[in-house]
């Protein structure tokens, strides 16, 4: 390898440590802002919610369209564009003068979002030969984890001292960095499936069926929610023998009937996901509604898990391009199990040390978990089919995100209806609270067992 090529993958890396570290930032630093912005636009539990569920939906359901694109028409336009539009869309957040506006401003931000995640690793992966690839995709889930490490804390003394809005303008220095290095020194498309047709009708599907299912089911159990999830549910077996028929069609359903490591590694990250996502969201919630304290006191806390995670995951993607990948994320999720237990018997009378405790097991086993999973899906593909790779990573850690919220969401409504959430109603969370870590326990056990399924993993 020339000193050329060595610093063209240095450069490469570090653009996509920057888009890892903005996008989780965005989406952690406003679940601690959430009350203030609740206060601020008078927004019911609902309503609060949706800032943040919004971002994950537009997000997840573009993933994939936007990933295939990005095989055929170049991954770094994809990649240049969609930091573009986050920067747009940060900007106009910051200015929002409604609680609806900013949601539909945060929708558009999740289609940027996409755009970025769905080439991010996807072009490491173009650029990192498979002995070096782990180490290069742990630096990237790090980066992850670092925002989502600051996002508590920094997005707490943001929202404190200068307002919730801060939070925006914060990133747009970084994006913009981010779009000057790109124009001026990447030139690569990495346009794998250049020639091939873009399957419209089946990404138009993909999308309506996606949003229909996800919305419905982040709003069940209202009659017209189950049949809203329930529509979406054909949709996507209608999308899914709609595809078969294509010889270029916007996802190969082959990559997951006919690779068992691809199918059961992604299924695995849907899991882990949707048991994970929303601790940070309950947790905000309890430590500011229950426990009293301020949104940095509160960060300083919710800090601790993403902190490990970052400690953990830089290590654990090296040790992937050694060991097994299926060992090391079946004891992540392992470890994630044991956490989650013992949140369920998190109350306002235990001492704050128990829950920092709960936060780092499951840091622990985050961290052990996600970059090895990342890596045995990204190694069991063709050159041709990592963007769409990459999308699928981001469609099941958007989707479990969004899985989360939904089930969080819904236990909440179950408890307190479309009242707006306050101390006077804390018995009330902490029953929705509980229940949720006690479902997302015996989800991520089930978990366990998709990981371990996925057979031996051979890198390419």
């Amino acid at each position: 390898m020339t000193e050329k090529e060595s610093r063209k993958r240095r450069l490469i890396l570090f653009l996509v440590l920057i888009t890892s570290f903005i996008n989780p930032f965005l989406g952690g630093a406003i679940n601690i802002a959430l009350p203030s912005i609740s206060e601020e636009f008078s927004m019911s539990a609902l309503g609060m919610s949706w800032v943040a569920m919004i971002f994950l939906l537009s997000s997840a359901v573009f993933l994939v369209p936007l990933g295939k694109l990005a095989d055929i028409r170049g991954r770094k336009r994809v990649f240049f564009y969609g930091n573009l539009l986050i920067t747009l869309t940060s900007i106009l957040s910051a200015l929002a003068p409604s609680g609806s506006t900013l949601i539909i401003i945060r929708a558009f931000q999740g289609i940027g979002s996409a755009m970025v995640f769905g080439t991010g690793v996807a072009i490491i992966t173009s650029v990192y030969p498979p002995g070096e690839r782990g180490k290069a995709i742990g630096y990237s889930v790090t980066s992850v984890y670092a925002g989502l490490s600051l996002a508590p804390f920094l997005g707490g003394v943001l929202t404190q001292y200068l307002g919730w809005r801060s939070i925006f303008w914060f990133t747009i220095p970084f994006e913009f960095l981010v779009l000057w290095i790109t124009w001026r020194y990447i030139h690569d498309e990495w346009a794998d499936a250049s020639g091939e047709k873009f399957d419209w009708r089946g990404s138009l599907l993909y999308v309506l069926s996606m949003t229909a299912f996800m919305y419905g089911f982040s709003r069940i159990p209202a009659t017209y929610a189950i049949i809203l999830a329930a529509s979406g549910f054909t949709g996507l077996v209608l999308f899914t023998l709609f595809e078969l028929r294509l010889s270029f069609p916007v996802f190969n359903i082959s990559l997951f009937t006919r690779n068992r490591v691809f199918a059961f590694s992604n299924l695995a990250a849907l899991i882990n996901y949707a048991t994970t996502f929303a601790i940070t969201f309950l947790l905000s919630l309890f430590l500011q509604y229950v426990a009293g304290l301020s949104p940095r006191d509160a960060g300083m806390i919710l800090v601790t898990q993403p902190v490990v995670m970052a400690l953990v995951a830089s290590y654990s993607g090296r040790l992937s391009d050694r060991y097994e990948p299926r060992i090391l994320s079946s004891a992540g999720m392992a470890i994630i199990v044991g956490g989650l237990v013992m949140l369920t018997f998190l109350n306002d009378q235990r001492p704050m040390v128990y829950l920092v405790i709960n936060l780092v097991i499951v840091g622990l086993g985050f961290g052990l978990f996600s970059s090895p999973n990342t890596n045995a899906i990204m190694g069991s593909v063709g050159r041709k089919f990592l963007g769409i790779a990459s999308a699928t990573v981001g469609t099941m850690r958007l989707t479990g995100q969004m899985t989360s919220m939904g089930i969080a969401t819904m236990i909440l409504q179950l408890f307190l209806g479309d009242r707006q959430l306050t101390a006077d109603y804390a018995p009330e969370f902490l029953s929705a609270m509980k229940t949720s870590f006690f479902i997302f326990a015996v989800l991520c056990t089930l978990g366990v067992f998709a990981s371990l399924a996925r057979g031996r993993t051979r890198l390419r």
